[in-house]
């Protein structure tokens, strides 16, 4: 199988695209907790990026600042992939819970 994401995808179509690349790749597709794990090292992998990428940040040697798209690429990657393990179209969730938060009062602190 060639895997081949269509132009103009929508976020289901990254969904599937996602299931398909796992699978293909022989990548874990079931174990929700040990998913979350590596997500939260991909939130890290983002953090330092993006603090090696601020100018008040600090590079230690033989460092260099990491590539904040491929770490939000990364950070995508296991979101949909969660999303695919717990049945949840992303996309219904986003339009549902952004209708809760429009019935909000937001308060700045």
């Amino acid at each position: 199988m060639t895997l081949e994401l269509k132009n103009n995808p929508t976020l289901g179509d990254f969904q599937t695209y996602v299931l398909q690349m796992k699978n293909e790749r022989g990548f874990n597709t079931t174990d929700k907790f040990y998913e979350c794990c590596l997500l939260t090292e991909e939130c890290g992998e983002l953090i330092s990026a993006v603090r090696k990428n601020n100018k008040r940040g600090s590079v230690g040697s033989g460092s260099h600042p990491g590539d904040i798209a491929d770490e939000l690429a990364d950070v995508f990657i296991y979101i949909c992939s969660l999303a695919n393990m717990h049945h949840i179209d992303l996309e219904q969730a986003f339009r549902d819970k952004e209708e809760k938060n429009k019935q909000r009062t937001w308060k700045r602190l």
